[in-house]
């Protein structure tokens, strides 16, 4: 049987369920995530876009080009209370990334990885065991 897990914003006013198992779990630690989330950094679990399902409420959209690599990234918010919810990117069509606060249970997945670790936060410590890209998914 597929698992599934279900999560939304703040307010609730967007709701969504995932089937399966991410492809990626990890933490992103670039400037970008940093201050669109003001967090240090932003945990994550990517599917295939065909495994999320919007269940509830229609969330607005906000694409970013990015000034280093000139790729977008489409952020999915709750127009209401602002949660950001997922976003779909150029460099992996066909991707939907979920932010992990967001799952109802947020800690049922693994973190497999760490991104963008090259602006990472000082204090900030990867334990053992999780592969480390200094730059996106390229490793280190």
């Amino acid at each position: 049987m597929t698992e599934v897990h279900t999560g939304g914003c703040v307010c609730g006013a967007v709701r969504y369920r995932v089937s399966g198992r991410p492809t990626a779990g990890g933490v992103c630690h670039c400037t970008f995530c940093q201050r669109r989330l003001a967090s240090a950094f932003a945990i994550f679990a990517t599917f295939p876009e065909a495994a999320v399902e919007l269940t509830q409420g229609q969330p607005l959209e906000y694409e970013h080009r990015s000034d280093e690599s000139g790729r977008w990234l489409r952020m999915s918010f709750c127009g209401s209370c602002g949660t950001t919810v997922s976003h779909c990117s150029e460099l992996r069509a066909g991707m939907r990334t979920i932010a992990a606060g967001t799952f109802d249970e947020p800690g049922w997945f693994n973190i497999d990885r760490h991104v963008w670790v090259r602006s990472k936060c000082a204090w900030v410590t990867i334990p053992d065991g999780v592969a480390v890209f200094q730059q996106g998914f390229v490793a280190s």
